[in-house]
This record gives structure tokens, sequence and C-alpha cells, in this order.
């Protein structure tokens, strides 16, 4: 079962990392801006800076599971299931604050929540 979970963790990981390269590096582009809602190219260029550093907050958490994943399966063990613990718990209630964002961000809630939300209930019962 700790492969199975592994393949959650590893794709929620791969969902940060991209959620990182639309707020940090795609940001300004407008198919990126839309999707989170924002209405203009002027608004884009105004919450960039703060987009910037959320992208970050996205990638940390991404390497912290990549890490975890690498520590579980080539030792300390103890090191890499707790930083895989700690990742997928931050990346669900990250999304689960998201929720209280407003009524329009639930989707992306899920989208953001789910696999680690699996992922770190499938190791921490593997």
């Amino acid at each position: 079962m700790v492969i199975f979970a592994s393949v959650f963790i590893a794709l929620a990981a791969l969902l940060h990392v991209y959620i990182f390269l639309m707020e940090s590096a795609w940001w300004t582009r407008p198919k990126v801006w839309q999707r989170f809602g924002l209405a203009s190219q002027a608004d884009a260029e105004t919450t960039k800076p703060l987009a910037y550093n959320q992208g970050f907050y996205n990638l940390f958490l991404a390497v912290g599971a990549i890490v975890g994943l690498f520590l579980y399966f080539g030792g300390p063990a103890d090191a890499g299931a707790a930083l895989i613990l700690f990742s997928t718990a931050s990346m669900f209630l990250a999304a689960t604050v998201l929720t209280t964002t407003g009524p329009g961000r639930v989707k992306s809630a899920l989208t953001q929540g789910t696999l680690p939300l699996i992922g770190f209930i499938l190791f921490l019962f593997a």
C-alpha cells in the first residue's frame, strides 16, 4: 500500500509544481490569470508579487513531499515519513483554507487538496 500512497504523493507534488509555475512564472499570461478569476491584465500585474510569493509556497510543499519520498525509501525512513505527512497535510489544509475565500474556489480547492489527502491517508495506514 505504501507504493500506492507514494503515487498519490508524487502526483500531489507534481500538481503543486504546476501551480508554482502558474503563480510564479506564468502569472501575467491571460489564460493563467483568468483561471484564477482576475478581471484584467492590470489586475495580474498588480497581484504579480503576491502570486510569485504564493507560488513558492506551493513549490516548497512539493519539494518537501518529494524529498520525503526519497528519504522514506532511501533512509532515514522516519524523517521521510515525517516530511511526507507534514507536506501532504499542509497541502490539504491550504486547500481547506482556499474554500474559505469564497464559493467559487471550491472546485480549485478540491483539485488542490484531493491528491494530498488521499496520499496522506494511504501513507498513514500503510
